[in-house]
């Protein structure tokens, strides 16, 4: 009998193209989304790429009824947790809904995961859970949860302890906390990518705005950092590789709690992710520099080793790729 996964905000960027490499493998697929900040319709376009269209189920995390009905009606073997508010700002304006949705949303999870025995979860969390570190390059025997400036990334945070406290007391939980860098890119075809319904936060769907005309400029956070063109550098990763990234660690899950970063291991800064997509795109992309961020590093990126050693994952594909990628998406939706 072929396995079937439930993936919680399967209709957004990172979900979407992570179904499409777990379809590469046979597994069978459920979306549990509440298209706060997605489109159903992505869930087409994952059929065209793959033949397969996900099962899909309209629930809010912090529905319990639906989702215990949900749990109760279906045998999941493994959940992939994509589902949570992610906008920064937003989080510094309105912190009691992202403590709620987030944290929240998650805890409801759980206790359906437990309730219906169901023992394995990968969560996407992030790298904002490393807060301020003396050192750019970060791996995932550091310590987390100091200096986080903000509330998105203090859930985050908040959920991976969870996550431990849940495997110290159930023998047979299998958790896998996967901490993201930069994703940016979309599938080469063009068919699915990045396309928030609300303001972005992230550097591509900005660039990605200001390239259509919907944001007259890209606002570049500080010229002044000491990097060797003055700008913040961040770990840029191709999303397909950061889908693969998922697969990859399934088969190694054990009981307990493992932690991997996702992440190519250099950096890449936004003047140079600036010119990269001009290149790319043929075309100038206005910007303009203002202030720094409160809380914004200078220098910050990947120790992918981890991974690479204990997965037989590395990233592949470049920040070129992603460039080419995006304006196939671009032209396709424009």
């Amino acid at each position: 009998m072929t396995e079937r996964i439930l993936v919680t905000g399967g209709t957004g960027y990172i979900g979407s193209h992570t179904i499409i490499e777990l379809y590469k493998k046979g597994y069978e697929i459920d979306v549990l989304d509440n298209l706060f900040n997605s489109k159903e319709s992505v869930l087409d376009k994952i059929k065209e790429i793959t033949g397969k269209r996900p099962r899909f189920f309209k629930i809010d995390l912090l529905d319990y009824e639906k989702m215990d009905k949900l749990f109760l009606e279906n045998q999941y073997s493994l959940v992939l947790h994509f589902a949570g508010l992610k906008a920064v700002g937003e989080s510094v304006e309105k912190p009691l809904k992202y403590y709620e949705n987030n944290v929240g949303g998650t805890i409801n999870l759980l206790k359906c995961m437990k309730n219906h025995g169901v023992h394995k979860i990968i969560f996407s969390s992030s790298a904002t859970v490393y807060g301020e570190q003396p050192v750019p390059k970060l791996d995932e025997t550091m310590p987390t949860g100091m200096g986080i400036t903000n509330p998105y990334g203090e859930t985050k945070h908040i959920i991976e302890e969870i996550l431990k406290d849940v495997a110290e007391s159930d023998p047979k939980f299998e958790a896998v906390i996967l901490r993201y860098f930069n994703p940016v890119g979309n599938h080469p075809s063009g068919l699915i990518g990045e396309d928030p319904n609300d303001i972005p936060n992230n550097l591509m769907p900005i660039i990605m705005k200001v390239s259509r005309g919907e944001i007259p400029e890209l606002s570049v956070y500080g010229d002044d950092y000491p990097t060797p063109d003055g700008s913040g550098i961040r770990d840029f990763i191709h999303v397909v590789d950061l889908a693969k990234g998922h697969v990859a660690v399934i088969d190694k899950m054990k009981p307990g709690v493992l932690i991997y970063n996702l992440g190519t291991g250099r950096g890449t800064s936004v003047f140079e992710m600036i010119k990269a997509f001009e290149k790319a795109s043929g075309k100038k992309l206005p910007y303009k520099v203002v202030e720094r961020r409160a809380g914004d590093l200078a220098e910050m990126y990947a120790d992918p080793a981890k991974a690479e050693k204990e997965l037989g994952w590395k990233a592949e594909l470049t920040v070129e790729d992603a460039m080419r990628d995006t304006i196939c998406y671009l032209n396709k939706i424009s």
